[in-house]
């Protein structure tokens, strides 16, 4: 059994302690926005908070956590997509094919937090999560945006 603060609830599942928290989110408790990319923490597909850390959450065994700890995934970010990575998104059109964004966002969303006012470098270094289709440079544009720092839009 693992307790688990997810989205501002604590939840009680049963699962085996070495399955990925990916897992738990996605067939426990139906979060289905964090996606399944690669299952070796380098793609960012999987991105989720853990008390405000972009955390990948295919490779983190569910026991690395406790209700203390507080996970948000896409689906907790913002209710109804107010945050301002989220505007940003809508507004710059940053997606292509969709698949890699609610990580792409909560990475975002993390680096924000941490650094409200991020260099194009800063971004580079911290949203390291992989796009097939590209949109590097959206997303850069996105962040910047939510940032107050961009030009775009």
């Amino acid at each position: 059994m693992a307790k688990l603060n997810v989205n501002g609830r604590v939840i009680e599942v049963a699962v085996e302690d070495d399955t990925p928290l990916l897992w738990v989110l996605r067939e426990q408790l139906g979060l289905t926005g964090t996606k399944y990319g690669c299952g070796i923490a380098q793609c960012g597909a999987c991105t989720v908070h853990v008390d405000g850390t972009a955390t990948r959450a295919c490779a983190t065994p569910v026991s690395a956590f406790d209700d203390t700890q507080k996970i948000v995934t896409i689906e907790g970010l913002s209710p109804d997509s107010s945050h301002p990575i989220q505007q940003a998104w809508l507004a710059l059109d940053v997606p292509q094919c969709g698949f890699c964004q609610s990580g792409m966002i909560m990475a975002a969303a993390a680096l924000l937090a941490a650094t409200p006012r991020p260099t194009e470098a800063q971004i580079r270094e911290e949203v390291t999560n992989i796009c097939r289709c590209g949109t590097y440079n959206r997303v850069i544009a996105g962040i910047q945006r939510a940032a107050g720092t961009g030009t775009a839009g």
